[in-house]
């Protein structure tokens, strides 16, 4: 891409602050957010039409999806798990999408290899956004990703369209390494573009795309599935008592706040899958932290279900630490439960079942918000799981 081409498609995209919404933590609390708010929109920030695209098609298979969709009942694609991505491939000198949203969702976009430095912040309903424009002969990659997580409400794809005399190309091919990453708030890269530990969550500093899991999926070469809700545990969300529906429930939906939106494991079957749960069960505000180790089995287990043929490596948190809470020795009983998951598993019989550690993190890496890793931590991380896939898959 050339820098002309840049500063235009640059144009077109503008970056919100969202206010906090959450109260500290203390270290090294995960938090559960509640949702954001969004100061009012400036007028004609952004290229946007209410409503549809003229000359809009709703044939998406045009375009390669990574991540849960669903269709609706008007043609579109809806979602809601961050890191849900949609590539065109086009030859035209423009492209626009109608997009609808709560109104509080962020998207990252890449044209032609390059990640453009302002976000999209979608507006509440359905609009029509031109994503680049501008753009030289020839042709063009185009990748939509939604880098905020699924309790911010969902998303629609409906529709997408070229400029005169567009023509769209066959969709890129996905890569034949397919991972799945399961977890909470460490997975979904709250507070990773804060400055430090002292700032609360806002969708603006959250960031799939810089997440330990986009990291690894982009050194493996493999199309990435990330299921991911701050705050979620296996059996318990921090104990709390309004929260009471853990992450096993919500991994086994299209879109997490629907129950009756049951996502088709036959559909899409990973090469590996990433279980980083556990940090919220050991909260300090969860009394009774006892049921983990059969919840975790269980899971593990229900992953092996409907995965048969997957290599599942279980992550302890880097956020787990026998300093804190004092005399819990959080991180040693967790690190205990996921090794016994892992040895019930190979003893019988199923040896594509890992433990793969990862490293407390220390002051040095520093902190996002609310005691989140760092942009540090989460290259760290993304590295200690590159090792163990090496080790045991060869990849």
């Amino acid at each position: 891409m050339t820098a002309t081409t840049l500063a235009c498609a640059c144009l077109l995209l503008f970056s919100l602050s969202l206010g906090a919404c959450i109260t500290a933590a203390p270290k090294p609390a995960m938090v559960h957010a509640g949702p954001a708010t969004r100061s009012a929109l400036p007028a004609l920030a952004l290229p946007a039409l209410a409503g549809g695209c003229a000359g809009a098609s709703r044939e998406l298979d045009r375009l390669r999806i990574d991540g849960r969709t669903q269709r609706s009942a008007g043609g579109g694609a809806r979602f809601a798990w961050s890191g849900t991505a949609f590539t065109f491939h086009f030859r035209s000198t423009e492209l626009q999408v109608e997009l609808e949203d709560s109104g509080r969702n962020y998207f990252e976009v890449e044209l032609d290899g390059v990640v453009l430095p302002a976000k999209l912040a979608a507006f509440s309903g359905a609009y029509c956004y031109t994503l680049a424009r501008d753009l030289p002969a020839g042709e063009h990659r185009l990748t939509l990703t939604r880098i905020t997580e699924a309790f911010l409400g969902e998303s629609e794809l409906r529709s997408i369209a070229l400029g005169p005399s567009g023509e769209w190309l066959l969709p890129e091919p996905a890569p034949e390494r397919r991972l799945e990453v399961i977890g909470d708030s460490i997975t979904a890269a709250y507070g990773v573009l804060g400055a430090d530990r002292a700032c609360h969550f806002s969708a603006a500093t959250e960031n799939q795309r810089l997440s330990y899991a986009a990291l690894l999926a982009s050194a493996l070469r493999a199309q990435l599935s990330s299921v991911a809700w701050s705050g979620k545990g296996v059996f318990s969300n921090r104990g709390s008592q309004q929260d009471t529906i853990p992450m096993p429930p919500l991994w086994e939906r299209t879109l997490p706040e629907r129950a009756d939106s049951r996502w088709p494991f036959a559909s899409w079957q990973p090469g590996a899958v990433v279980i980083a749960l556990g940090t919220n069960d050991f909260a300090a505000e969860n009394p009774d932290k006892t049921p983990f180790a059969a919840a975790y089995l269980a899971f593990v287990n229900r992953v092996r279900e409907v995965y048969p043929r997957a290599a599942l490596f279980c992550a302890l948190s880097p956020l787990l630490s026998d300093a804190w809470p004092p005399g819990a020795r959080s991180r040693s009983l967790a690190k205990v439960d996921l090794e016994h998951a892992v040895a019930f598993r190979n003893t019988h019989g199923d040896a594509r079942v890992f433990f793969v550690e990862h490293a407390a993190t220390p002051e040095s890496e520093g902190y996002g918000c609310d005691w989140h890793p760092s942009r540090r931590t989460h290259e760290r991380m993304a590295g200690e799981l590159r090792e163990a896939f090496a080790k045991n898959l060869g990849w």
